[in-house]
């Protein structure tokens, strides 16, 4: 690790570095390590999108606990999550009873489930909250938007701490990284490219504990907590390596902090 810091201090343009970082691993290699692997199961739009954002809801922990547990959730729906959300009844809903991931359990799945339909069923869905209330800028307060809309249904309270608000103040990791997913588009096979109405430089970094320390040891980040603020400050230093589609350095942060310790 002091070998990598000492070379990242050496190197005068630090975008090189990253962009070497990207290139290693943005590729499909990824995919069979990280949740991303649970939409790449499915070939429509409306499949992608909803099996992305459950599994990027309960993705944090042990990755391999959430892939097994994302897998779960798509077996309870036959493997066709946008028929299931759409065409359920009580005795599909049942068999949830006991599902759990670490604080997300069966009560916050059957809200999930009646938020998706109430947005699929009236609200041009996932995508048509983002397109509706993007900013020229951000997607962050469209973020905030979607949170109000989804629970504009009978919930528990308990359940809307698992959809993250950066209005007040969190990083909303999970969000933004369904985001990347939906939005980002390359020829590397990895994010989706979906969501062509929505531009690739709006996207902000998923931040988390991991990615922020990576940031901050590369002198990108000066902000101690993970939250709302840091992510607008590490959005700005990697607007600045590449404006257009900064978000594909956090193939490098994640990379960096979780295969090679950084």
């Amino acid at each position: 690790m002091f070998k990598d810091i000492c070379m990242v201090q050496n190197i005068k343009d630090l975008k090189v570095f990253l962009d070497e970082k990207v290139a290693q691993y943005n590729n499909p290699t990824f995919i069979e390590l990280d949740p991303i692997q649970i939409p790449h199961s499915y070939t429509t739009k409306e499949d992608i999108e909803i099996s992305g954002f459950l599994s990027a809801i309960i993705s944090w922990g042990n990755r391999t606990s959430i892939i097994k547990n994302a897998k779960r959730m798509m077996g309870y729906m036959g493997d066709s999550p946008y028929d299931f959300i759409l065409n359920h009844n009580y005795r599909h809903l049942k068999q949830m009873d006991g599902f759990v991931h670490r604080t997300f359990n069966s009560d916050d799945l059957l809200t999930f489930i009646e938020g998706l339909k109430h947005l699929y069923k009236g609200k041009n869905g996932l995508e048509g909250i983002f397109v509706k209330y993007q900013t020229i800028d951000s997607l962050q307060p469209a973020i905030h938007e979607l949170k109000k809309e989804f629970f504009n249904i009978p919930h528990l309270g308990r359940t809307r701490k698992h959809l993250p608000d950066p209005m007040t103040g969190s990083a909303a990791k999970k969000i933004n990284m369904f985001l990347r997913w939906m939005v980002r588009r390359d020829d590397r096979g990895v994010d989706f490219g979906l969501w062509k109405s929505i531009s690739p430089s709006l996207l902000s970094c998923p931040l988390d504990v991991h990615s922020g320390n990576v940031a901050r040891r590369l002198g990108l980040l000066t902000r101690k907590q993970s939250d709302a603020k840091a992510v607008a400050e590490l959005d700005a230093r990697l607007r600045e390596f590449d404006p257009a589609d900064p978000v594909k350095y956090d193939f490098a942060l994640f990379g960096l902090g979780v295969f090679e310790h950084f």
